[in-house]
């Protein structure tokens, strides 16, 4: 029997853990929501940040968490011009097509870092990876807290630029009707990049925000999206508030089995919830029907 610290101590880790799955996969969802496709090309991308943090921290010495200013642009501009320069012109349309780049983006980009780092699994060592923060009797995880409140943050703008500002508007316009946006004048090919790109920048973030306490090689970016796609559909695909609330649940649902069952089947919850949610609710917590 767990007391109930331990519990209350494993389900709040649980929850900023989750917070890190919820920015993952946010940039899945709101990809989805405009283009109406599954990015296969999700996890390699995130793979790719988190080895640009553990480059910028290994031979620059610049600080995990520091990064995130620096490399939230550059991977908007990677995924802006990978949309519009890549997956857009070779896919002429189709959305059968753009599923097949994507899958294709995806291992050249995992060969292209097999290639360059080998496939030796890299770690940071800051002086607070492993550094607890006292709340009362309880002891948390200080990189987690710090993932709970950044993944706030970031929903939370990302809110804002959807509802508050001109080309927030035209991405919710081109997700609601791609026709009559053209028709009024929106630009859809620039906002399809646009909205990629801010998936990328999602990615960003959460890469900043796991390589203190995890680990890389080039394919652990398939993991983490596995466990997105399941917070995705939990949340409602498109759903921005569902994927945050959806990763938050999964992340305690995690850690909860971790808990219980051990280590090796701490994502056995996390699947059992998927078929759950797939057989009761397919469209999730806060999606609609099409």
């Amino acid at each position: 029997m767990y007391s109930p610290q331990i519990i209350l101590e494993a389900m709040l880790n649980g929850l900023m853990t989750g917070a890190v799955y919820a920015l993952i996969a946010l940039g899945l969802t709101l990809i989805y929501g405009v283009l109406h496709i599954i990015n296969f090309a999700h996890g390699a991308l995130l793979t790719c940040a988190m080895f640009a943090v553990w480059v910028a921290w290994a031979w620059l010495g610049i600080d995990p968490y520091a990064v995130i200013p620096l490399l939230v642009p550059l991977m908007f501009a990677l995924g802006y011009g990978l949309q519009r320069f890549v997956i857009g012109p070779a896919s002429h349309g189709d959305d059968g097509n753009i599923l097949l780049v994507t899958l294709g983006l995806s291992i050249v980009l995992e060969n292209v870092l097999l290639a360059t780092f080998q496939s030796d699994t890299r770690t940071l060592d800051t002086d607070y990876s492993f550094q607890v923060v006292a709340l009362g009797p309880l002891l948390l995880s200080f990189p987690r807290l710090i993932g709970l409140a950044v993944a706030v943050v970031v929903t939370g703008l990302l809110w804002l630029v959807l509802n508050r500002t001109d080309t927030g508007k035209a991405i919710r316009a081109v997700a609601r009707e791609k026709l009559g946006a053209n028709l009024v004048g929106i630009d859809v090919p620039h906002i399809y990049a646009v909205t990629f790109g801010l998936g990328c920048a999602c990615l960003a973030v959460a890469a900043c925000l796991l390589m203190p306490t995890f680990y890389v090689n080039p394919r652990i970016g398939g993991a983490f999206v596995l466990v997105a796609f399941t917070v995705v559909v939990l949340g409602g695909m498109g759903s921005i508030p569902g994927a945050l609330l959806g990763g938050l649940f999964i992340g305690v649902v995690e850690s909860l089995c971790g808990l219980f069952l051990g280590d090796s089947l701490g994502q056995l919850g996390i699947f059992l919830i998927f078929i759950a949610v797939l057989l009761v609710r397919p469209t999730g917590l806060f999606g609609a029907k099409a």
